[in-house]
C-alpha cells in the first residue's frame, strides 16, 4: 500500500467536492443545512467507557465487510445494522461516505439517521478537506464528522471545526503520531479560547465546552501498510490532551482489547471491521461496552482503596 494513502483520499475529496458544488451551490447547501432538524447530542456514559460502532462496506485490508450479497447497500439491511449497535448500548454511530475505496455513500448516512431516529447521532466518516462537506453531513443527518489532522493545513482544520461548532456537530479529531496529537492539543486550547470571549490569538469561534464538541482519537495503522501497529495506543495514550474525551481507533476486535485500552485511559473505542465481520454484531459490542467499563471500574476501585 502507498505510503501516500492521505494524500490520494484528499485528492480524490477536494475532485468530490468540486462535483457537489456543481450540482449544488454552497449557499443552498449550506439553507438546507441549517433549517435541518437538530442532531441527537453525543452522550458519554457516566461508566467510564463507550463504543462508536461503524457501517463500513469495504476496507482496503479486509476487502468486502458487508457480505456478498451486498445486503448492506439496501437501505433495510443498513437500518437493521445500525439499529443494533444503538440497541447494544452505542454511543454513536459512524458511517463511511468514500466511494472509491470503502464503498461508502451520503445514502448510507442519510438511511442510517432516519433508521435510528434520534436515539443516537451518526457521524460522517471520510477524508473530509472542506467546510461544505460539513454541511454535506449535516443536512444528511449527521451529529459528527471525522477530522484526519494530518491530511490537512491549519486553517483547513479549524475551518472544519467552525462549521461543526456554528451546526451543533461533534468532530473526532484524529491523530497518528505526536505531532498530530500536538496540533489537536493546540486545536483543543484555541477552542477553548474562542469560547472564552477573547478572540484572536488564534483562537476558534465556537459554541459550547470542547468536551461536547472535540474529541481525540488515536488512528493506530500504518500509513504505508495500513496494518494495524501493536502497542501505538498505549504508547500514545499520555500524550492525548485533557479536557476531551480519549478515542481508540483501529485494532479494538475483543473484550480483552476494551479492557486494556480502557485502562490505558481511553474513553471511547471506534469499532468497524470487527463489528461488520461479526456473526453477532450485537452481542460483540455489548461485550466490548462490558469490559471496557469493568476494567474501568477495578480502577476506580484500586484508587480509592489506595
Amino acid at each position: 500500500m502507498s505510503g501516500d494513502f492521505l494524500e490520494q483520499m484528499a485528492s480524490a475529496s477536494r475532485e468530490r467536492v468540486a462535483r457537489a458544488r456543481q450540482a449544488c451551490p454552497e449557499q443552498s447547501l449550506m439553507d438546507r443545512a441549517r433549517s435541518t432538524s437538530p442532531a441527537p447530542t453525543l452522550r458519554l456514559s457516566t461508566r467510564g467507557f463507550d463504543l462508536i460502532a461503524e457501517l463500513k462496506r469495504r476496507s482496503p485490508v479486509l476487502g468486502v465487510l458487508a457480505g456478498e450479497d451486498g445486503d448492506e447497500d439496501a437501505s433495510e439491511g443498513v437500518r437493521a445494522r445500525v439499529c443494533g449497535y444503538a440497541e447494544a448500548g452505542a454511543a454513536a454511530v459512524s458511517v463511511l461516505t468514500e466511494p472509491s475505496r470503502f464503498d461508502g455513500t451520503l445514502e448510507h448516512l442519510q438511511q442510517s439517521v432516519q433508521a435510528l431516529a434520534g436515539r443516537i447521532p451518526a457521524m460522517r466518516k471520510d477524508f473530509l478537506v472542506d467546510p461544505y462537506q460539513v454541511y454535506e453531513a449535516r443536512a444528511a443527518g449527521a451529529g459528527g464528522i471525522l477530522v484526519i489532522l494530518r491530511m490537512l493545513s491549519s486553517s483547513q482544520q479549524r475551518a472544519l471545526i467552525e462549521a461543526c461548532a456554528e451546526l451543533g456537530m461533534f468532530a473526532l479529531l484524529e491523530a497518528f503520531d505526536e505531532a498530530d496529537l500536538e496540533r489537536a492539543a493546540e486545536l483543543v486550547e484555541a477552542y477553548t479560547r474562542g469560547r472564552g470571549g477573547r478572540g484572536g490569538g488564534g483562537s476558534i469561534r465556537s459554541s459550547g465546552n470542547a468536551a461536547s464538541v472535540l474529541l481525540v482519537g488515536v488512528n493506530c495503522r500504518d500509513l504505508g501498510t495500513l496494518q494495524v501497529v501493536p502497542g501505538r495506543l498505549e504508547a500514545l495514550a499520555g500524550r492525548l490532551p485533557a479536557g476531551v474525551p480519549h478515542v481508540a481507533e483501529s485494532g479494538v476486535r475483543s473484550a480483552e482489547d476494551a479492557a486494556r485500552l480502557a485502562l490505558a485511559g481511553y474513553d471511547v473505542a471506534l469499532v468497524g471491521g470487527a463489528l461488520m465481520q461479526s456473526g453477532d454484531p450485537g452481542a460483540l459490542a455489548r461485550s466490548l461496552l462490558a469490559a471496557g467499563r469493568a476494567a474501568v471500574r477495578r480502577t476506580c476501585g484500586s484508587r480509592s482503596a489506595g
